[in-house]
């Protein structure tokens, strides 16, 4: 299902940009240093947030933080310096008071998957308390993209 020109499905969103790799993020094999992905999820995060209307302003001004609890990748073919491979972002929804991402980098010549990966992000109040139930912003967020 299409909406805005956007995928959509009854439980996902998905966002997708195409980046270049840079030197300073290659190690001495001109292969992407394993810490650059953080980076790269870091970008298609914002990227989603910007095209979904999720961002980190919209969290904090809302009285809230959204700091990772979990992280992971699993590599399956190295990414080189030079080329322009494309992410992924997959928005997974759940009930549960968490924002929750899976990615895909894609090395955009051959399409072959180079990465994948996921993260859960929490709910924090001001006073750096996990928040159990979800924020009136992200209900209402939720209740933009899914309809019920």
């Amino acid at each position: 299902m299409k909406k805005n020109n956007k995928d959509i499905s009854a439980t996902s969103l998905k966002a997708s940009r195409t980046f270049e790799i840079r030197f300073s993020e290659v190690d001495s094999m001109k292969i992407v240093w394993h810490g650059s992905y953080a980076k790269y999820f870091e970008d298609a995060r914002e990227a989603f947030g910007k095209e979904y209307g999720l961002g980190y302003s919209l969290i904090y001004d809302s009285g809230y933080y959204a700091p990772l609890v979990e992280l992971s990748f699993q590599y399956k073919r190295p990414l080189v310096y030079g080329s322009k491979p494309r992410i992924d972002i997959i928005y997974r929804k759940t009930d549960a008071a968490k924002i929750v991402f899976d990615y895909e980098i894609y090395d955009s010549e051959t399409n072959e998957l180079a990465a994948t990966g996921h993260s859960v992000q929490v709910f924090m109040d001001r006073d750096y308390e996990l928040v159990w139930e979800n924020p009136e912003f992200y209900e209402q967020w939720k209740n933009k993209w899914f309809k019920e």
